[in-house]
C-alpha cells in the first residue's frame, strides 16, 4: 500500500531533481544532491527511483492507461478502444501533473543518452495495453498496430509539446494528435 507520507516523499524527489535538472543540467546533477536538497537519503531516492533516469522517463500513467483501454466497449474496434483509452486517462491530470510532465518531458527529449530509456518506457506501455487487449479476445498483431499507431501519436506529440506556447496542456496536444487517427475527422 502506498501511503501518502510515501507519495509526498516521491514528488518533493521529483519536484527537487527537476529543479536541479533545470538550474545546473541533468548531467551535472548527481543523484547525491538531489537526495540532500530533497532531505532524503540517497537509499530513500533509489526506492522511489531506481536510476536518476528514472526521474525524467518512469511513466506513472502507464497502467491508468491499460486500465482505461480494457474499460473501453468490447464492441468497438481495437483501434478506438486504445484511442479513447488515452482520451480518458488524460482527464484526471491536475494542472501541477501536466506542469510537471512538461518539465520532465522538455528535460528527456534534450538528451540522446536518454533515448534508449524512453524507448524501454514506451515499449512497457505497448505491451502493458497489447496484453490487456489479447486478454478481451483482441488478435495479438492488430492490438500490437492498433497500440503502436496510437502510442506514435502520442510520442510525436509529446516530443513537440515543450517547444509549444505554455498555455497548450498536455490534454490538448494528446487530443490533437489521437484526433489524427479518426477516419473522417477529429472527434
Amino acid at each position: 500500500m502506498v501511503t501518502s507520507r510515501t507519495l509526498r516523499t516521491r514528488e518533493r524527489i521529483l519536484a527537487v531533481a527537476l529543479d536541479l535538472f533545470e538550474r545546473q543540467g541533468y548531467r551535472a546533477t548527481t543523484v547525491a544532491q538531489i537526495a540532500d536538497a530533497a532531505g532524503v537519503t540517497s537509499m530513500t531516492f533509489f526506492r522511489h527511483f531506481p536510476t536518476k533516469d528514472a526521474v525524467l522517463v518512469t511513466d506513472p500513467y502507464d497502467p491508468l492507461i491499460a486500465e482505461a483501454v480494457a474499460a473501453q466497449p468490447l464492441g468497438l474496434p481495437a483501434l478506438e478502444r486504445v484511442r479513447l483509452g488515452f482520451l480518458t486517462a488524460l482527464d484526471g491530470i491536475t494542472p501541477t501533473e501536466d506542469a510537471t510532465a512538461r518539465r520532465r518531458v522538455a528535460i528527456a527529449t534534450g538528451l540522446p543518452e536518454l533515448r534508449g530509456a524512453l524507448a524501454a518506457s514506451t515499449q512497457a506501455t505497448h505491451d502493458a495495453i497489447v496484453d490487456r487487449l489479447v486478454g478481451q479476445g483482441v488478435d495479438r498483431l492488430e492490438a500490437a498496430v492498433t497500440t503502436g499507431a496510437c502510442l506514435g501519436g502520442v510520442t510525436a506529440a509529446l516530443l513537440a509539446w515543450p517547444v509549444m506556447p505554455p498555455e497548450v496542456t498536455l490534454d490538448a496536444v494528446v487530443r490533437r494528435a489521437l484526433a489524427q487517427l479518426v477516419v473522417g475527422g477529429e472527434r
